[in-house]
């Protein structure tokens, strides 16, 4: 899989991401010159794991954890706005949350932009993505604190807390086969099994739970 370098991202004037602690992964983002498989793109964690006790920004500039959100699942998607695999995949991304909002399932999509959350809705307007939230990670501590290698990178966690995979490079979220996987990994058990077939929710802003 080719590879976005330091050379290149440097020639793209992204030079100031050096003061960030996660610099030196940032620089090994991935190209896209397609979207990839989930299957292909994902490694598995088996057995599973207790999901790491990460922390984030939340739009309004408060800090959340990945705690807040027990009894869901999660789909925590690091990316960039400068970064081209990233920007390939957010489309799938946007319509995959809006897919899984009625199943238990959150998609949190941390921004390691250094400009925050007015780059980041700057994006989702000129892209007219209406199903994701603004979620940051300014200083790159999750990325430091999950070794990503590169971006976009991808955590996994079902609805016990527990990291389940974990993916690298752009992927094809809005694939049928892929919603339906992300349901059968994530989804918390529910009596009614009606959910699968729900219509895609809407969501604008979306928050995490106070």
């Amino acid at each position: 899989m080719a590879k976005f370098t330091r050379r290149e991202a440097v020639a793209s004037g992204i030079a100031t991401l050096a003061t960030v602690a996660a610099a030196r992964w940032l620089g090994k983002s991935r190209a896209a010159e397609a979207l990839h498989e989930f299957d292909d793109a994902l490694f598995p964690i088996v057995p599973a794991q207790r999901a790491p006790a990460l922390h984030f920004v939340a739009d309004d500039g408060s800090e959340r954890s990945l705690a807040q959100f027990a009894g869901q699942g999660v789909v925590l998607n690091l990316w960039a706005t400068w970064c081209p695999p990233c920007v390939a995949e957010m489309a799938a991304l946007d319509r995959m949350a809006g897919a899984v909002a009625g199943d238990g399932i959150v998609v949190l999509p941390l921004s390691v932009d250094r400009g925050g959350a007015p780059v980041v809705r700057r994006f989702y307007r000129s892209h007219a993505l209406t199903h994701l939230g603004v979620w940051l990670d300014p200083d790159g501590v999750v990325m430091q604190e999950v070794r990503a290698e590169g971006i976009p990178t991808t955590l996994l966690v079902d609805a016990q807390g527990r990291l389940r995979g974990r993916l690298e490079g752009a992927v094809d979220w809005q694939a049928a086969s892929t919603v339906e996987k992300l349901r059968a990994m994530l989804a918390p058990a529910t009596k009614t099994p009606s959910s699968k077939t729900s219509s895609p929710i809407r969501l604008e802003g979306l928050q995490a739970p106070g």
